[in-house]
């Protein structure tokens, strides 16, 4: 018991003091960011489970705690006045159900601006900038919330009351006040699992869609940015030319791939290219988690020379053989380059 109250005290004064429901904000904030940046955990479905409520609930939730530090009850009638003037009286703040349909109103408001201020950055709009963003600001806003309630006294501050929604859920599934309340509580528990369970087998195992990896060349222009245009086509011999290769995995898991560059001299006869002569310029091995795109560099310097040869990507999953199949690369590029003398 005195090791839990040891490792208890040193967390931060400030993280312990933190009321329930901003300390379940705060955790699943960090929860989230693990799931989403740890390269075991990323791939897996909590990466949503975690990452829709943050989305859609805690962001709202953290600026209504903000807004409103105070207890609230729903609307009431007083005995008092009813007879006199029939209004109904209410304390400040606001309820638990106003804050849950808020939390998700402001929310879905909240998320949008901060994506709209982060296309105004050099960031842009990307996985990293946005986490950091919503997380950040959710932080904040929990932060004040906090403040906020701290300077309120003890019986103002508002407090989830789990307790009497334990006690209430309780009384109502095992102590119903009539057999058709008995039975509509045995159906909505049915219908509750059996949502949760079709939403998690959905997330768990989700529909794929066509596996295939992209393979392509491109140019860097006079601005800097890689374009599919404007590729070279002559050379010099030893002359170095630059290319960027390029794989996008779209193969719905982590895969290797080996591109190996080649400058061949070929025939074509009865539209049928053979090889006669080819040399290695490059191998590059890399491996790339699915939806990821790899880029890499290739200074082209061919030393065969002659009209019309045959510049050849081939895209490999996982190592090729150790005698070369061209036939069983999984992808293919080429260009044709002339490679002659500056003196002719």
């Amino acid at each position: 018991m005195s090791r839990r109250r040891s490792l208890w005290m040193r967390i931060p004064r400030p993280v312990r003091r933190l009321p329930a429901d901003l300390a379940a904000v705060v955790v699943l904030v960090v929860l989230t960011n693990g799931a989403v940046f740890l390269p075991v955990v990323r791939e897996s479905p909590v990466r949503i489970i975690l990452g829709l409520p943050l989305v859609l609930f805690v962001p709202g939730y953290a600026l209504i705690a903000a807004l409103f530090p105070e207890a609230g009850e729903s609307p009431t009638v007083d005995d008092d006045e009813e007879s006199a003037e029939g209004e109904t009286t209410r304390d400040s703040g606001i309820d638990g159900i106003e804050r849950v349909a808020l939390s998700f109103g402001l929310s879905i408001a909240v998320v949008p601006l901060i994506g709209l201020v982060l296309n105004f950055t050099p960031w842009g709009i990307r996985l990293a900038p946005i986490m950091v963003a919503v997380s950040g600001v959710t932080l904040v806003l929990t932060g004040i919330a906090a403040r906020r309630r701290w300077e309120l006294p003890v019986e103002e501050r508002f407090q989830v009351p789990y307790r009497d929604w334990y006690q209430s859920g309780y009384d109502e599934l095992f102590n119903p006040g009539s057999q058709t309340d008995a039975i509509l509580n045995v159906v909505l528990v049915l219908s509750v699992l059996l949502a949760v369970s079709s939403v998690g087998y959905a997330v768990a195992v989700p529909k794929q869609g066509e596996s295939f990896s992209e393979f392509y060349l491109l140019t860097e222009n006079e601005t800097g940015d890689l374009v599919a245009d404007d590729y070279p086509t002559e050379f010099e011999p030893g002359e170095s030319r630059e290319l960027v290769v390029g794989i996008g995995n779209q193969e719905h898991e982590r895969t290797n791939y080996t591109v190996i560059a080649e400058i061949q001299r070929v025939d074509i006869v009865d539209n049928e290219t053979r090889i006669r002569e080819a040399t290695e310029l490059r191998r590059f091995q890399t491996t790339v988690e699915h939806n990821e795109t790899w880029h890499r560099q290739h200074s082209v310097a061919p030393s065969m020379t002659g009209e019309r040869l045959r510049l050849q990507y081939l895209l490999y999953r996982g190592d090729p053989s150790q005698s070369l199949n061209r036939s069983a690369a999984y992808r293919e590029l080429h260009l044709w380059v002339n490679v002659t003398s500056g003196d002719r």
